[in-house]
């Protein structure tokens, strides 16, 4: 049941959407209780009134834990009220027991991202709406400040590969840090050697076919075509599916990495792909 926009209340079911997901999102904050608890009374009114005065800073979940104890084994709920606060998908910071209202307040205020967290946040918001200057610009400022930050580091390869200057994405990577998101980063590993290969002047404009085609797309996605681009590298995997050892087929994907799922133009093409190889 859905008490606010941002209070609700979840079971085993809808914990993992609700909670584990959305964390990934915005902060968290989980409550669990039972109604025979009287400080669980006592404590629930406090977050749900800081909820509302936070307008969307962080969602509560509450947890009813007769109705869901396998949650509460889960998560080592020993004692009630219990309260974690989860962010990209993991606990980060707790409580226990009946609190007063200014220490709820500060253990909230806590939850609230740092300076360098917002603006990473802002510039994956410039990077989804197309502005790749603005988003490189805010991504490398983190990553000057932070070369531990790997969401900086991701988001930086992201906005230069788009806009074709594979060279830099290179030195990038060199640097990248340890963490989840090196996966996603090597998956554009290959489309940031192939940019770089034709930046650097590697090429023969007298090449005939596929290469020239080629290295033609490499300079329409810098020019921001992608759809010719693409259109260039499904002609020459109709002509060899694994041109290149692959490289090509490898490029494709990783444009489809950058572009996102919801873009129109990627299910498209990524349909096109899939008739080609399979």
């Amino acid at each position: 049941m859905n008490i606010s926009g941002d209070i609700l209340d979840v079971n085993e079911a809808t914990f993992e959407v609700e909670v584990l997901l959305r964390s990934h999102e915005v902060p968290v904050v989980v409550d669990f209780w039972a109604p025979w608890c009287r400080p669980c009374q006592l404590l629930s009114p406090i977050l749900e009134r800081r909820a509302i005065e936070a307008g969307g800073a962080f969602r509560l979940a509450r947890v009813d834990v007769d109705q869901s104890p396998s949650l509460a084994i889960r998560y080592g709920v020993q004692g009630i009220p219990a309260v974690k606060a989860f962010r990209n998908g993991e606990v980060v910071s707790q409580f226990v027991g009946q609190q007063p209202d200014s220490m709820v307040r500060r253990f909230l205020e806590e939850l609230a991202p740092s300076e360098k967290e917002r603006a990473v946040q802002d510039a994956k918001s410039l990077l989804a709406t197309r502005h790749w200057m603005e988003a490189e610009q805010v991504f490398r400022e983190v990553w000057d400040l932070d070369e531990t930050n790997a969401e900086a580091a991701l988001g930086l390869v992201k906005s230069l590969l788009i806009q074709g200057k594979g060279d830099e994405a290179l030195s990038v990577f060199k640097h990248f840090p340890p963490s989840n998101q090196w996966a996603i980063a090597e998956s554009l590993m290959p489309l940031a050697k192939f940019l770089a290969e034709v930046e650097r002047g590697k090429v023969n404009l007298n090449e005939n076919q596929p290469e020239a085609q080629y290295h033609q797309a490499a300079r329409l996605i810098a020019r921001g075509n992608l759809a010719a681009a693409m259109d260039g590298l499904l002609e020459i995997l109709r002509q060899d599916k694994n041109y290149r050892k692959g490289e090509a087929k490898q490029v494709m994907v990783a444009l489809f990495s950058l572009m996102g799922d919801d873009d129109p133009l990627m299910r498209k093409y990524r349909s096109e792909l899939a008739s080609i190889l399979f």
